[in-house]
């Protein structure tokens, strides 16, 4: 009988659903916020995963439905201090998500319920300051509370700690309540013990200032989660679809694969797909970060998101709305924001001490200096004169003093602020970053290796020379034209582009086609044997070329590429087209020569300006790794000014390589097409993925994509990733050493509560955030 049972469990446990709920906390905006709801949702019963973003203020829960609802979820979040705001249950299958929201929704900062207590409070203080300091004659009493004489400037500062200091206590009893000695606990402590020992003015002023810090503090990182906002808002809510002969608007999440979506001028494309009809420009810098509209014609891909710009296109839907390309990259950023670099799990490590030793601070600081001065005492510190009293009042203040200043808020928001700064930034240039380990790690490479084919070069074979000794071009591109019709070689495919361009029709069919392998083609035309092929073939048949695969001075011909009268090629022609690392084709009879096609892989126009501007920004090496001939990689390596380059590579030699270059100089980016160089991607410290927007394995395996085929965004990558290093120092070091020289005032008398507010909390939190923004205004170079 236990067999059975057994297998029963097992059974109902397969069959046992789990849902995931996506809830938006907008007031969830740092890592100790996030401590608070961990807290409180891991009391339920029930649930099964929870991944708190504090940087887009969502919460994404997997729970059993059979032991918990999504409101007992949104209850322990409320109860441990944060609202609530939208939600939505959907059945969850591996990692997919459904439903929900995916950032929390801009928040009325300024017009809320707690701001305008703020201002309540606000105006309480400065009426309270102006009787206490400057109409002290109306400054009357006006009741008795335990033998203690309250004046209206009392009044209207209990009034101010009533409306600006409950949120803050409530806060800090749900920080207790969780056990989290956060900042709401912090201030909340000092705000009750100054009330209860009679200083109005400080409590009434902490609260004030604490409220507007946090308010302050809410809009900068509502101003960072717009950003993200932006990105999402890209992708239209709706589509015209065409369904029995009629055009019909229906959401985008009801539109099925194989249905044609009609897109007029100035509209957005909905979703991913190929256009069966019409020609227009597409502005395609929402996914590619191309600044110039590209012209598509039917056959050609389009993107989600992606603006029509002038003409009338009909588009065959390839991908459902979740799984566009617009769709994975937000996916994608959103996953990169929830990753911890190494840098936040430093912090967060040092926040757990920093926070109960300067605690500790506090309480000594409030009871020891007491109880060991005697009488006031007299130091000098640089030439400056400090007394030291035996206050217990002055000493209990400046302990409130330290409690404030040892919130580590802006200390540990200084790297996921930057992180998701920079991230967003990049995702609308056309750059996806796939963590902020991956952000940090290419700001600090020393070796960036290219891949040649696709990556310098635009890895399409273009004609670039036309030698003809016959008659004319044109007769020598239609015979050639007419050969590689048959053929499947992409060398033929470039011929007859070239020939279509060249405005040469009529192309002749050959007969008796047959393909000579690793040597050329021949066929016949009009009765004729014609042959295409390397000069090896020519050589076969009888010809001499030893004079033009002879070098003249410095490998150029003496004169032009023919030899006037001769019927031949000049003194070393192609020998030059073979160092420049073109492919020559010739075309002839068994006993005449129509001429010479030479065929290369076009370098990008912004490569050699891209190698320099890495240079220019502190790379120390720039190395081409290619398995193309050696002839070939070295013209290509002196057209674009690489450092050093390796030729004849396997796929298993060039992760051989990257091992070298790690060894020999550091840590090494390498820069590919994500498929052929997937080895050589896995082993540098980042794998770097060219034209990743049509190619969901780039976009899955790299580390950073550029989703465009523009190289001339690798230095922006390159220069963003350095400066969001140097601002996470910045933020880091200068948020401690502020925090450092405030308690170091503290004792000395020379940092009020006001300060520490300002100063400490507020001021660093919005100098951290303000200092991050600093990385949306990098843009990519205009190269070309």
């Amino acid at each position: 009988m236990d067999e059975p049972d057994a297998a029963g469990q097992e059974n109902e446990g397969r069959q046992r659903r789990e849902l995931t709920a996506r809830l938006a906390v907008p007031e969830m905006d740092c890592p100790s916020c996030a401590q608070k709801v961990d807290k409180g949702l891991q009391r339920i019963d029930g649930l099964v995963d929870a991944t708190l973003q504090a940087t887009t203020g969502t919460a994404i829960i997997t729970y059993d439905p059979d032991r918990a609802s999504e409101a007992d979820l949104v209850n322990a979040i409320e109860a441990a201090g944060y609202e609530v705001v939208g939600g939505s249950d959907s059945e969850s299958e591996g990692d997919e998500l459904n439903g929900g929201v995916d950032i929390a929704p801009p928040s009325e900062v300024w017009t809320s319920l707690r701001a305008k207590k703020t201002w309540l409070g606000a105006a309480f203080v400065i009426l309270g300051l102006v009787l206490e300091f400057l109409l002290t004659a109306q400054n009357v009493a006006v009741a008795s509370v335990l033998e203690y004489s309250l004046q209206v400037a009392d009044v209207l500062f209990l009034g101010a700690v009533a409306a600006s200091g409950i949120p803050v206590v409530r806060s800090g009893y749900y920080s207790a309540k969780n056990r989290s000695l956060d900042i709401d606990l912090l201030m909340g402590t000092a705000i009750i013990a100054a009330t209860a020992i009679g200083y109005f003015v400080e409590a009434a002023t902490l609260a004030v200032l604490f409220s507007i810090a946090e308010m302050l503090e809410d809009y900068a990182m509502d101003r960072a989660r717009d950003s993200l906002r932006e990105l999402m808002e890209l992708s239209p809510d709706e589509a015209t679809v065409r369904r029995d002969g009629e055009e019909v608007t229906v959401p985008t999440d009801d539109v099925v694969v194989g249905e044609t979506v009609v897109v007029r001028p100035g509209e957005k494309i909905p979703l991913d797909g190929t256009v069966i009809e019409g020609e227009s420009a597409i502005d395609q810098s929402p996914i590619t970060g191309e600044s110039v509209p590209v012209d598509k014609a039917a056959g050609d891909e389009v993107y989600a998101g992606a603006i029509n710009e002038e003409g009338y296109l009909e588009v065959e839907v390839t991908s459902t709305a979740g799984d566009s390309t617009l769709s994975r990259i937000i996916e994608m950023v959103q996953g990169a924001q929830a990753k911890q670099t190494e840098t936040e799990q430093f912090v967060d490590r040092f926040s757990g001490y920093y926070t109960p030793v300067v605690v500790v601070l506090a309480i000594l600081t409030a009871v020891i200096p007491p109880l060991a001065i005697a009488d006031p005492l007299s130091v000098e510190v640089a030439g400056y004169g400090f007394t030291f009293v035996d206050d217990w009042q002055t000493w209990f203040i400046r302990g409130l003093t330290l409690l404030v200043i040892a919130c580590p808020c802006a200390f540990v928001i200084s790297t996921p602020v930057s992180v998701v700064s920079g991230i967003t930034s990049a995702a609308k240039n056309g750059v996806l970053i796939k963590g902020g380990n991956h952000l940090e790690a290419m700001g600090e490479v020393d070796v960036i290796a290219l891949d040649k084919t696709g990556t310098l070069t635009k890895g399409e074979l273009v004609v670039t020379d036309v030698i003809p000794l016959c008659d004319d071009e044109a007769t020598l591109l239609r015979h050639v034209a007419g050969l590689e019709r048959r053929s499947e070689h992409p060398i033929a495919r470039a011929i007859l582009a070239r020939a279509q361009e060249a405005g040469v029709s009529d192309l002749p069919d050959p007969t008796g086609f047959e393909s000579l392998t690793g040597k050329g083609i021949r066929g016949e035309i009009d009765g004729e044997t014609y042959y295409a092929g390397k000069p090896a073939l020519f050589e076969e048949l009888g010809f001499d070329f030893s004079r033009t695969h002879h070098e003249t001075d410095g490998g150029v011909p003496a004169a032009g590429a023919v030899e006037a009268n001769t019927g031949t090629f000049a003194a070393g022609a192609l020998a030059t087209l073979e160092q420049e690392g073109k492919t020559v084709i010739l075309v002839g009879t068994e006993s005449e020569l129509l001429g010479a096609i030479a065929i290369a892989d076009e370098v990008r126009p912004a490569s050699k300006r891209a190698v320099a501007r890495l240079h220019e920004l502190g790379v120390e090496r720039v190395v081409m790794l290619t398995g193309d001939n050696e002839g070939t990689a070295r013209a290509i390596a002196e057209q674009v000014g690489v450092d050093e380059y390796r030729a004849e590579l396997l796929p298993d030699e060039k992760v051989t390589a990257i091992e070298e270059l790690q060894t020999e100089c550091g840590v090494v980016a390498m820069v590919g097409d994500g498929i052929n160089d997937a080895p050589a991607l896995a082993t540098a410290e980042v794998g770097v993925a060219m034209g990743a927007a049509g190619t969901d394995t780039a976009l899955e395996t790299a580390d950073i994509a550029l989703m465009g085929d523009d190289v001339g965004k690798l230095p922006y990558l390159y220069d963003l990733s350095h400066t969001a290093n140097g601002v996470i120092r910045q933020n880091i070091w200068v948020s401690l050493s502020v925090k450092l020289l405030l308690a170091i005032g503290v004792p000395l008398g020379l940092v009020s509560v006001a300060l520490a507010v300002v100063v400490g909390d507020m001021g660093m939190s919005l100098g951290v955030t303000g200092n991050a923004m600093r990385l949306s205004r990098l843009k990519p170079d205009r190269i070309s």
